[in-house]
């Protein structure tokens, strides 16, 4: 059976190529699979491969770009700037799971329908706030690029921190339990 699985495996890559499949046994009890039918005329299954899944590529990150546009009406709003304060950009955070706080400063007070975002990845945090800093639990594993931004009350970007990389390590529970299991 294990043979037969490999073989099987084995051919998956061609399955795009080949239209039909044939399976065939020999007299010791081998089996072969073959895109043509043998030529000896010996018995054979036709084997049917079901398509092979295709996952289209990953989408562009969104990076929210400050809206400069000359068109729109003044506003009295204060030139801002934001930066985030911690954690440090290239910062490990340890074995975990995946729990830390992001802090921010930002140059002026915010306006009153002004708030700040969080982004990881390009992607928003929660929703806008208030407040400086956020708590984030159970972050993937891996390279985490953090921005916070500074939005109006239509959700446009005012201003924008330059990007803090982070690195978030989380322990499988698979490696776990196999540590478990050797004790």
């Amino acid at each position: 059976m294990p043979q037969f699985l490999f073989a099987l495996l084995m051919l998956m890559p061609l399955c795009g190529v080949a239209d039909t499949i044939y399976r065939t046994t020999d007299a010791r009890g081998n089996t072969a699979f073959t895109d043509t039918p043998p030529p000896d005329s010996s018995p054979s299954q036709q084997v049917d491969i079901p398509h092979t899944n295709i996952t289209p590529a990953p989408q562009a990150l969104f990076i929210p770009v400050p809206d400069n546009s000359a068109g729109k009406e003044q506003r009295e709003t204060p030139a801002y700037s934001v930066s985030i304060s911690a954690p440090p950009n290239e910062t490990t955070i340890p074995a975990g799971p995946g729990n830390f706080s992001v802090s921010t400063i930002v140059s002026a007070e915010l306006g009153v329908s002004e708030r700040l975002q969080l982004f990881i990845n390009g992607t928003p945090q929660g929703e806008p706030q208030r407040a400086t800093t956020w708590e984030l639990t159970n972050v993937f594993p891996g390279q985490q690029d953090l921005t916070a931004a500074v939005i109006d009350g239509s959700g446009a970007v005012l201003a924008i921190s330059p990007a803090v990389r982070v690195f978030v390590v989380r322990i499988s529970s698979i490696r776990r339990n196999r540590n478990k299991n050797k004790k």
